[in-house]
């Protein structure tokens, strides 16, 4: 009996052990291997460091750390000196080298093929082979950790309905000091919905999307079924119906598209949008609207150059709005996100000499930090009233003042400061929170990463740092998304470096690897010809808001 109640002890001394890699001591991107019980072995094969814990860099890697400035340095150096970017973009060899060292150095952070899924530390297969799971570029703290992030920090997070109150939630509105109007917030939020589809009956970890990248799904249906109910199959157009003199998209009647509507909602308003969210909101039927207009415009083009396609006209325009997503989101999205001097440029041809994966694997921290609820106002205002939010939802302003009015209001209304903490509106509070508790549920590895060593410096200020360290033990154990909103606030900005730097790979990796770039598609016969490949290449937000909508709007 003595012997077995040792043996019952030692296993359970065992058991509570903590994992060695618990504590990320391999630095630099090498991978921790726990060894037997409390042991453990860092592969930093490639990394150009070495030493115990591979923190000690190699010649060359010396030379190119001192050489290469830090993230803070260099956008330090895209948002000042606006005469030498001038110069700089008025010179197209030395604009596209620029844009060439941009996408490389942005993109390469990011693995391809995709290194981790959601719910592993380590690599499987199904992290490329299966598009249901999310990826990611961090494994996830392991659940025999002692702490929910690693070995630092209290035993339990603070409850997330906690953190929003004290640190999020809004207390007044708090204006974009760039700005930006709540058409570049709706554009943010419809750009984004054709990728970040979360699968909530399976979790977190996974996504219902088919794709993973700029296929345009939320405009034409993400299957052949869905996308055969939004076609009149004559001239490749789009249906739509007339609406007060406007044209709008069918609605759910026309074409029984399955739908989310709660039942007070009279016959003629629910839509027949291709993604669930976008009937809730006014702003999301404005673009899915515009982006019909722009479709069956382009098929009227190409019918004058082929006078015999047919269901050629519409995939060949919808190759061609892939190819106008993608210029728009550089050369104007993007380009105002991040706030920098230097003209991005969308030239698929600046890498045609570097080794590509022409497919892109959404990872979930990319969904994660792009939820922006502060970009909202309280209330929408068009010309001849203010909605607040709940009145704003399910599209009834639309029809009653038309989407040339509410694209004019939408310029003129500024959007909200995302950095700084302290903007998430009422409204939709539950989605910041089921952001944190998502991230919670997926084992998120915290700020630490980070260059802050306090909260205050985070922060920018001592009140609100006193108020984070209340909620969590110290700047290493602070949690990705609430630590991402909560950095200090930029005075030109709409978001703050840690946004930018975390992001920006995601995106831009993404983008430049959307099966039209790879360089046997991208050519002008791809797209009809001169002239569709011309639509693209001459492609800005301005031009489409202008094309389609009366007045011509400015847009941001």
């Amino acid at each position: 009996m003595l012997f077995r109640a040792v043996l019952l002890c030692a296993a359970l001394v065992l058991s509570q052990a903590a994992n060695p890699c618990c504590s990320n001591p391999c630095q630099n991107r090498g991978e921790c291997m726990s060894i037997e019980f409390d042991q453990y072995k860092c592969d930093c094969t490639r990394t150009g460091f070495f030493g115990e814990s591979y923190t000690t860099p190699e010649f060359l890697t010396r030379i190119k750390l001192l050489l290469k400035p830090t993230p803070n340095t260099v956008h330090y150096i895209l948002t000042h000196f606006k005469g030498v970017w001038n110069i700089v973009n008025n010179l197209p060899f030395l604009r596209s080298s620029i844009m060439r060292y941009v996408l490389t150095s942005r993109s390469h952070l990011i693995g391809s093929p995709p290194t981790y899924p959601v719910h592993y530390g380590y690599k499987i297969w199904e992290a490329s082979s299966n598009l249901s799971y999310y990826t990611r570029a961090l494994p996830p703290v392991a659940d025999d950790c002692p702490a929910p992030m690693g070995v630092k920090g209290n035993k339990e997070l603070p409850d997330s309905k906690e953190v929003l109150e004290k640190v999020l939630l809004r207390r007044e509105f708090i204006p974009d000091p760039q700005g930006s109007n709540m058409m570049l917030a709706f554009f943010a939020q419809h750009f984004t919905h054709q990728f970040f589809k979360t699968d909530q009956k399976r979790g977190p970890g996974f996504t219902r999307g088919l794709g993973h990248g700029v296929d345009l799904n939320h405009i034409y249906g993400e299957t052949l079924e869905r996308q055969h109910k939004r076609c009149i199959f004559k001239d490749g157009k789009l249906k739509y119906k007339v609406f007060g003199g406007e044209v709008k998209p069918l609605t759910v009647r026309d074409t029984q598209v399955e739908t989310i509507y709660p039942p007070h909602i009279p016959e003629n308003l629910p839509f027949a949008l291709w993604s669930e969210i976008f009937v809730l909101v006014p702003g999301l039927m404005m673009y899915a609207t515009v982006w019909l207009w722009e479709h069956n415009r382009v098929c009227d083009i190409l019918k004058q150059e082929h006078l015999m396609w047919d269901e050629r006209l519409f995939l060949t325009s919808r190759l061609i709005l892939i190819g106008v997503n993608i210029k728009i989101v550089i050369e104007d999205y993007v380009q105002h996100l991040s706030s920098c001097h230097f003209k991005l440029k969308f030239d698929p041809e600046l890498l045609f000499n570097q080794q590509l994966h022409y497919q892109n694997h959404i990872a979930s921290p990319f969904n994660t930090l792009y939820h922006w609820q502060a970009l909202l106002s309280y209330t929408f205002n068009t010309e001849v009233q203010e909605c607040s939010f709940n009145q704003f939802l399910y599209n009834s302003i639309l029809l009653e003042h038309g989407l040339t009015q509410i694209v004019e209001s939408f310029t003129r209304q500024i959007a909200g400061q995302v950095a700084g903490g302290r903007n998430v509106p009422m409204a939709p509070q539950a989605v910041s929170k089921t952001s944190i508790d998502q991230s919670r549920e997926m084992n998120y590895q915290s700020l630490d990463k980070k260059p802050y060593a306090s909260f205050e410096e985070l922060r920018g200020e001592k009140q609100i740092g006193t108020g984070l360290k209340a909620l969590f033990s110290g700047i290493d154990t602070m949690e990705l998304y609430p630590g991402l909103l909560e950095e200090k606030p930029c005075p030109v900005a709409i978001l703050r470096d840690n946004l930018v730097e975390l992001g920006a790979p995601f995106f831009l990796k993404g983008l430049r690897g959307d099966p039209i770039c790879y360089p046997q598609h991208w050519k002008p016969s791809t797209f009809s010809g001169v002239v569709g490949f011309k639509i693209i290449n001459t492609a800005l937000i301005q031009s489409l808001i202008c094309k389609n909508v009366k007045g011509c709007p400015f847009f941001l």
